[in-house]
C-alpha cells in the first residue's frame, strides 16, 4: 500500500515537473509571498559561474541588474528565455544594465548550456537553493527542487525596482527593456529637475 502511494505520488510530482519546464508561462502560488519587496535593497550573495569563479550581487553596485530566476538548463522555456536576453544583450550594456541568471544547476550544467547556446553573460549555480529561497523564487516539487520562474530588476544602488512573478518567455526580455528604458527615463528627468533646482533655473529659463 505504502509503495503505491509512494509511486503515485512520484508521478504526480514527475507530470508537474514537465508541465513546469514544458511551458515558457507560469505563475508559482505561495514562493512569490516570500520575496523580498519593491523599494526594498536586494539580498546579497555569492554564487559560483558557469566558469566556477564566484560572482558577488554586490560586484555590481553602479549597474542595473536583471536577476532572473529560472528552472533548468537545456529546456524549451529556459532555453527561449536565455535566447531573448542573448539577443538583447547589446541593449542592456548601452543602458549599463548586467544580466544574472541563476538555478539550482551546477555550474558545469551552466557551463554546457551556455557553450550550447551561445549565451555570454553569467549563470549562477545556486545548487543548495539558499539564494531562490531567500527571493522567494523556489519550487518544490517534492521529488527535486527547482528556482521559480522570477525576475528582479535592480538599480545602481542594488534596490529592487521592478519584480516579475509571472513570466512569458518569449516577451519577457522585451518587457524587461521597456521597464528599464522608463525607469532610466524618470531618473533622468528627477536628476534634472535637481540641477535646475540648485542652479536657480525654472522651467522657464533662470529665475
Amino acid at each position: 500500500m505504502r509503495n503505491s502511494r509512494f509511486w503515485a505520488m512520484r508521478s504526480i510530482a514527475l507530470t508537474a515537473l514537465v508541465v513546469v519546464l514544458a511551458t515558457g508561462i507560469h505563475e508559482v502560488v505561495g514562493a512569490s509571498e516570500k520575496a523580498p519587496a519593491v523599494g526594498s535593497p536586494a539580498p546579497d550573495f555569492t554564487l559560483n559561474s558557469q566558469e566556477g569563479q564566484p560572482v558577488s550581487l554586490r560586484d555590481y553596485r553602479g549597474k542595473w541588474v536583471v536577476l532572473y530566476f529560472y528552472p533548468k538548463d537545456f529546456t524549451s522555456g529556459c532555453t527561449e528565455e536565455a535566447h531573448n536576453f542573448q539577443r538583447d544583450l547589446a541593449q542592456y550594456e548601452r543602458k549599463n544594465a548586467v544580466i544574472l541568471g541563476v538555478s539550482v544547476d551546477s555550474a558545469d550544467s551552466h557551463q554546457k548550456f551556455c557553450t550550447k547556446e551561445g549565451l555570454n553573460f553569467k549563470l549562477l549555480a545556486d545548487t543548495e537553493h539558499k539564494v531562490s529561497e531567500e527571493y522567494g523564487s523556489i519550487m518544490n516539487l517534492g521529488i527535486k527542487k527547482l528556482s521559480a520562474r522570477h525576475t528582479f530588476l535592480l538599480n545602481p544602488d542594488g534596490v529592487i525596482v521592478r519584480e516579475y512573478m509571472s513570466v512569458d518567455t518569449a516577451k519577457h526580455s522585451q518587457e524587461v527593456l521597456a521597464a528599464l528604458s522608463e525607469l532610466q527615463q524618470r531618473l533622468g528627468v528627477k536628476v534634472a529637475e535637481r540641477m535646475r533646482k540648485r542652479h536657480g533655473i525654472s522651467d522657464g529659463g533662470a529665475v
